[in-house]
């Protein structure tokens, strides 16, 4: 919808009637008259179309001098805001990137399969407050709590190993998801907790961790990572190269149990890429809050297309006056 930055200016428009009774009294005074005793003789003609195309010049200029006078009360796309109920809940992403999420059994590997399906699921999100802590032998917040999923998913394109020293302190990262979410806003509050291994390092316990959480009336869906059986682990040989080696996966799911349990949310095992979309799917299905949302439009000029109009009919204006419609005094 349009509206105008000076509307006052507006009022302008009405200098259009002087300037049209101006033209019409001109055009009379204009050409001398002379007496004759009939009219019969010129009966049946008509006015040249020349003389019509005369007054277009006029009515050229007049819609021109509209054009200006709009442009100059400053056309614009009005603000807005508007409330819209949707569904959405406070999440955190608790992302392991301990140097097993290496491993081969997810294509390319199980930390590239996390950071691609977390992704979509937060860019899936749009009415959801979330952030992002990654953990290995200590845990940082990534991504404090935000709605812009421009900047979350960035970050979580950036995580590389390495950035954490190597280990998995599973209560450490829980803890930490928990300081970031506890003083959100949303009735629902959730933790997504992706791991690959069991907790071997870390100032608290997993359990210690799920305990606050229920507390705070937090739910924490686990997520364990990896393939049934063996999977190739990166392994540093004698010369410092990096190998493969195909090693058994030992997940705590005891423990990735017992905190979905006790906090109320629930434990998925994902063994290959599907299944891990599926299992990020099954959360998104799960986790959703009636909620309201206010969308803002801002305000943008939109007075281009009338300067252009204007300049382009008096350029017409001025070219016809001096060529095909050119009048002698």
């Amino acid at each position: 919808m349009i509206q105008f930055a000076h509307p006052g200016l507006l009022w302008l428009l009405t200098i259009l009637i002087p300037l049209i009774v101006w033209y019409v009294v001109k055009r009379r005074n204009a050409y001398p008259s002379i007496s004759v005793s009939t009219t019969l003789p010129f009966k049946g003609k008509r006015m040249p179309m020349r003389a019509i195309m005369l007054h277009g010049l006029f009515l050229l200029r007049l819609i021109a001098i509209a054009c200006v006078i709009v442009v100059l009360a400053r056309p614009q796309t009005r603000d807005s805001w508007r409330t819209s109920q949707t569904e959405g809940t406070d999440i955190i992403l608790a992302l392991d990137i301990s140097s097993s999420m290496l491993a081969r059994d997810f294509k390319p590997d199980r930390l590239e399969a996390a950071k691609d399906v977390a992704n979509k699921f937060v860019s899936g999100r749009e009415a959801d407050n979330m952030g992002l802590v990654i953990f290995a032998a200590e845990s940082f917040t990534g991504m404090p709590m935000t709605t812009d999923r421009a900047a979350l998913t960035n970050y979580i394109s950036s995580i590389e190993m390495g950035m954490l020293d190597d280990g998995t302190a599973i209560g450490d990262g829980l803890a930490t998801a928990i300081n970031r979410i506890k003083d959100g806003k949303a009735k629902s509050k959730s933790i997504i907790l992706l791991t690959d291994g069991s907790n071997n390092t870390g100032n608290v316990a997993p359990l210690t961790a799920a305990e606050i959480a229920k507390k705070l009336g937090i739910k924490v869906y686990t997520i364990g990572v990896g393939k049934n059986g063996n999977a190739p682990y990166p392994m540093q040989n004698m010369f410092g190269r990096i190998e493969y080696v195909n090693t058994p996966v030992v997940i705590d799911e005891v423990t990735l149990k017992e905190i979905a349990s006790t906090t109320g949310g629930k434990y998925f095992r994902a063994t290959d890429n599907s299944v891990l979309k599926d299992v990020f799917d099954e959360i998104d299905s799960l986790e959703k809050t009636e909620m309201d949302i206010k969308h803002f439009s801002h305000t943008e000029d939109n007075y281009l297309i009338w300067a252009l109009v204007a300049l382009g009919l008096l350029t017409l204006e001025m070219v016809l006056r001096k060529t095909l419609l050119r009048s002698i005094p």
